[in-house]
Parts: structure tokens; C-alpha cells; sequence
């Protein structure tokens, strides 16, 4: 085992401890990716060699410092990928870590009897369709042919879901983490990455709040990319369902930028994609990443007056937002 996957149990308001725990996990290893709004992979190989130590080791630590210096406990997985750790974080509780077997025998016996929703990218559409035909544990989608797979989900998607199902890994941890100053959802000069996070007080079966809450994150984002002349290539969603698995799904856009109305409707064609179909979600997501300052991005001229008004309306409200406050002006469906 050579990837955590640690998911910090924090209070709600305490989000200024956040920079301090992925410091925290930086002791350790650079290679660190945060997975807003409360996770990071850790990738520990370098650190086994240089402390003498396995990952599970090291997790016990991980954990013990984080309850001393910022008193917040994690639950922690470890596995040989980044994807196989994050199945593993499923068994794990406070102060037992959760491990996927090192050998490929034993990590297919591990995942075999799992059912297919517990792979990182599979949705409840995809899980529903597989277990429509009796694939509903990942041992039974190892053994199908994959012809089978290819012709219920799509060629790519089949492929993958048959690799993944017999425990190949071939994810990475990319780091990103040690840019993000502030909160996970934060950005300032110099950052990769800038989220926002929606949660719902219940599990919530609603697309017409679920667009709300994607609205009002995108509106967050984007305001806080113009506050510090940034604008983002790339726009991510992740949805959290009620049984704590996720989808995630992104999307490189046409050009970069930081205009609220463009990562509107590509959020809303991110999850449009989905076919949720009364999900019950717990909890929506949106990074925009790859960021870059604002004067080096080029962006396609346009004579639509209403492109144009639009983005002089923006930046009216922007303004009005840094002298009254974040709710001085917000789109109409988000002040009802």
C-alpha cells in the first residue's frame, strides 16, 4: 500500500484549519492532492523509504498529529492506487485504517463481492443498468465479457469499469494542494484549484435544487476568480449520493474564463449528463482548475450586445458585492 485517502472529520465552521492539515500531510510526502471539500490522496512511496515505515504506519501517525495539533480526527484507507484507497476509506473508521491487499489476487477477492456503486465514476444511472442485467457486484463485472460491458455503457466506459472492477489502478495522485491557501475554496494569485461545496440538510431528490445549489456555486466561484483576476480551463463536479459514494465528471472549456454564466451552464451540462433521475444527493461540488491570471487567457471576440451586457452587468455586481457584501446582488432563483 502506497496511496491514503484521508477525509477529515472537522466541524463545519472550522475551515481555517484546512491549509494546516494538508501541511500536515505535506510533512510527509509533496505529493498531495486535495479532494474538496474535506479529502486528500496522499502518495507515500518516498515516505515508506525515508521513515522506515509502511503506509499504514504512517497513517496512525497522520492521525495522531492531526487530533493533537488541530483536534481533528480522519478516517484513512490504503491501497496501491488512489482509486483502490478510496474503496478502502469506506472500511475505515476513527483510529482503524482501511487496507486493500497489496497482491492482485487478493485485491480482486477484496473487491469482488462490492457492489459496482462503490467505484469512484460510477453514477447511479451506470449502477442502475448494470444491475438491470444482474452485474450488480464488481467480481460479477470482472468475470462478463467485455462485449457485454462495451454494449450496456459505451466502448471507453466498458473498458474501463472491467479493468477497474479486477483491481487495475491506474490512477495518480496529482498534486495541488500545497497551492491552496485559505479554505479548500479559496483562490488567490498563484493557486490551481478553487472549489465550492453545497451540501443539503437532507439527502435531497430534487434536480430543481440541485441546479440551484450548482447556480449558486458557480455564481461563488466564479465572483472569487475576477476578485483576484483569474480565470479557469477546466470546470469539475462531484456529486455525493446518500449511501457516501460520488460521481465525478469534468469538462475542459472553450476558452478560459471566470464569467458566473459560463460555468453555470457547463456545471448544469455536467450534471445534465449524469441522468441522475431522482438521485438522493447529499452533497454537490464544483473545482474549477487550471487557473491562470486573467491578462494571459485569450478570449474570442464577440459583437452579441447581450454577451457584452451581461459582463457589464457582472462587473456592476461585483462591485456592489465588495462594498455591501457577498448577498448585496444575487440571481433572482437564488434570493427566493
Amino acid at each position: 500500500m502506497t496511496i491514503l485517502c484521508v477525509r477529515f472529520q472537522r466541524p463545519r465552521p472550522a475551515e481555517e484549519a484546512l491549509p494546516g492539515l494538508l501541511a500536515l500531510l505535506e510533512e510527509f510526502t509533496p505529493v498531495v492532492e486535495a479532494l474538496p471539500p474535506d479529502g486528500a490522496l496522499a502518495d507515500l512511496r518516498g515516505a515508506e523509504r525515508y521513515f522506515g515505515r509502511d503506509a499504514v504506519e504512517l497513517a496512525s501517525v497522520i492521525r495522531v498529529r492531526a487530533l493533537a495539533l488541530h483536534g481533528v480526527d480522519c478516517v484513512i484507507g490504503a491501497g496501491p492506487g488512489p482509486m483502490l484507497a478510496r474503496i478502502a476509506m469506506r472500511d475505515a473508521r476513527p483510529g482503524v485504517t482501511g487496507v486493500v491487499p497489496g497482491e492482485p489476487e487478493a485485491v480482486a477477492e477484496f473487491l469482488a463481492g462490492r457492489p459496482v456503486s462503490v467505484l469512484p465514476g460510477v453514477g447511479a444511472a451506470t449502477a442502475r443498468t448494470l444491475c438491470e442485467y444482474g452485474l450488480d457486484t464488481l467480481g460479477l463485472v470482472a468475470a462478463a465479457p467485455l462485449s457485454t460491458l462495451q454494449r450496456l455503457i459505451g466502448a471507453r466506459a466498458g473498458r474501463e469499469l472491467r479493468e477497474k472492477a479486477a483491481g487495475v489502478d491506474r490512477g495518480r495522485v496529482v498534486p495541488n494542494a500545497g497551492s491552496l491557501p485559505g479554505a479548500f475554496g479559496r483562490a488567490r494569485a498563484g493557486t490551481s484549484l478553487a472549489a465550492a461545496e453545497r451540501p443539503f440538510a437532507l439527502d435531497e431528490l430534487d434536480p430543481d435544487r440541485h441546479r440551484r445549489a450548482l447556480l449558486s456555486a458557480a455564481e461563488e466561484i466564479g465572483a472569487r476568480l475576477r476578485a483576484v483576476a483569474r480565470v479557469c480551463r477546466t470546470l469539475t463536479l462531484t456529486v455525493r449520493y446518500a449511501d457516501r459514494s460520488s460521481t465525478t465528471r469534468s469538462r475542459t472549456l472553450r476558452e478560459p474564463t471566470a464569467h458566473s454564466a459560463a460555468l453555470t451552464g457547463t456545471a448544469y451540462d455536467l450534471y445534465g449528463a449524469l441522468g441522475l433521475q431522482r438521485a438522493r444527493v447529499r452533497a454537490l461540488a464544483l473545482r474549477a482548475e487550471g487557473l491562470v491570471p486573467a491578462e494571459q487567457a485569450s478570449h474570442q471576440l464577440t459583437f452579441d450586445p447581450v454577451d457584452e451586457k451581461v459582463r457589464r452587468i457582472e462587473e456592476a455586481a461585483d462591485r456592489a458585492r465588495a462594498r455591501f457584501g457577498p448577498r448585496a446582488v444575487m440571481p433572482g432563483t437564488l434570493a427566493a
